[in-house]
């Protein structure tokens, strides 16, 4: 067992390797070919004047550019940088950074080619312009790390206006990976989720999506209290009432949420609390020990913050907690985006989404969910799947095409087995691809 002083050095580590390799790689995508060159006479074919017939076949048939391009694959990683990880508003230079780390992480758990695209704009209508006006070139978009409440407003006005699949991952991500890994601590800890009561700390992007995908889960709204930096949501919060054009996603979950009417400050909403997810300010001591304490016996803490989670996980199982969870990779049961992102839109491509739903979310968190028990894996220690666990990509990637095939909202129809195969083949090239191109040097190993 390690020391506390021995854990917070290694938590410390990730920084510093990120400092030297970033600058060593000098970035962490490229683009690579996909069809072959044989000579320079496949020039004619891949360019002219070869590339004049499928463009004519397009031009007649839009549906065609899936078939003859790599749009049936391409996501965007859109940003602003508004609201980047745990540093807030840093500019889209300094959001690259993580757009590509996004876009590695597509294309390597979910065989998905995604492009990072940051914006110089901080205006919500000229950043839907510039995204609108993508549209031709890609499959999908993700949009990522943008300040609230205006987040709301992107996501409603693009999803509502766009042909593709566009979705927040800072929204529909976060939900998606934390419903998971609260199907598998209910399970731990003995208790039914529709019965549990639910503290959200941090009344964000991120936890009022999972407030809302928790419901649409089966856990009743008033089981559920959300704590913003002025304390509980509540019908009686006049600040947000009378602001609430501008904040009627925080007002929905004050009319929806707390069913007790509880007032007070996150220490009062704790109090008797069965499980506590915080997506809020990053710590430590965000969270005190002393209000873990004062949670329901065998207590659920996911402290969600990057990079530093809102309470040391082994301060919440000292305070009594049984299961706890954080977002970060060097500590168990790591609640992370990247169990969700990649296979939904793998799913999500492969059937040619209009939109993603948030069944086709829940059919994802349940994917996760299932395959830790079916593995046999299932502790207080493994909640969820690891990254390493490739295969849970292929099945929850089929779950989510099914479900959109059954919602009506695929342009494209599947079997189960085809969805399978499909994610299967393209999750393995990925893979393959990076091993080969280490195995022969082009990329290099770092010193």
């Amino acid at each position: 067992m390690l020391t506390k002083e021995e854990l917070l050095k290694r938590a410390s580590k990730p920084a510093e390797d990120a400092m030297k390799l970033h600058k060593f790689y000098k970035g962490k995508i490229q683009t690579g070919l996909r069809c072959v060159v044989r000579s320079v006479d496949d020039f004619a074919i891949w360019y002219t004047p070869g590339v004049a017939a499928p463009c004519k076949a397009i031009q007649a048939n839009k549906e065609l550019v899936y078939e003859y391009t790599w749009k049936w694959n391409v996501v965007a990683v859109v940003s602003d940088g508004t609201r980047v990880l745990g540093l807030g508003d840093i500019g889209p230079e300094a959001a690259m950074p993580v757009m590509e780390g996004k876009s590695l992480l597509f294309k390597y758990l979910g065989g998905v080619d995604a492009v990072p695209i940051c914006l110089d704009t901080k205006d919500p209508d000229e950043f839907i312009k510039t995204v609108k006006y993508l549209q031709p070139s890609f499959g999908g978009i993700n949009l990522e790390d943008i300040e609230q409440p205006k987040c709301f407003y992107i996501l409603e006005r693009l999803r509502n206006e766009m042909e593709i699949p566009v979705w927040h991952d800072d929204q529909q991500g976060t939900a998606a990976v934390t419903l998971a890994g609260l199907i598998n601590a209910a399970k731990i800890v003995g208790k039914r989720m529709q019965d549990m009561k639910i503290v959200i700390v941090g009344a964000g992007a991120a936890g009022i999506c999972t407030a809302r995908l928790l419901m649409a889960g089966g856990v009743p709204g008033g089981n559920i209290i959300l704590c913003d930096s002025k304390g509980t949501l509540h019908k009686g919060r006049a600040d947000i009432e009378r602001n609430r054009d501008k904040f009627k996603e925080k007002w929905e979950m004050c009319e929806k949420t707390n069913a007790e009417g509880v007032v007070g400050d996150v220490a009062m909403a704790m109090r008797g609390a069965d499980a506590v997810i915080a997506l809020s300010t990053p710590g430590p001591d965000t969270i005190k020990k002393e209000w873990v304490k004062g949670m329901a016996k065998d207590a659920i803490v996911f402290a969600c913050a990057n990079p530093i989670p809102e309470i040391w996980p082994w301060d919440a199982k000292e305070a009594g907690a049984k299961v706890v969870a954080t977002g970060r990779s060097d500590f168990p049961n790591q609640v992370n985006n990247s169990l969700g992102f990649p296979a939904i839109f793998r799913g999500a491509l492969d059937v040619r989404a209009k939109t993603i739903t948030d069944e086709m979310c829940i059919a994802a968190a349940n994917a996760l969910a299932e395959y830790v028990e079916k593995k046999g894996l299932l502790s207080e220690d493994f909640i969820l799947p690891t990254m390493d666990m490739w295969e849970v990509y292929v099945e929850e990637a089929q779950a989510v095409g099914a479900k959109a095939i059954e919602q009506g909202v695929a342009r494209v129809s599947l079997s189960r087995d085809e969805l399978f195969k499909k994610a299967d083949e393209s999750i393995r090239s990925a893979r393959e691809m990076v091993k080969v191109l280490m195995e022969s040097g082009v990329i290099s190993q770092a010193p």
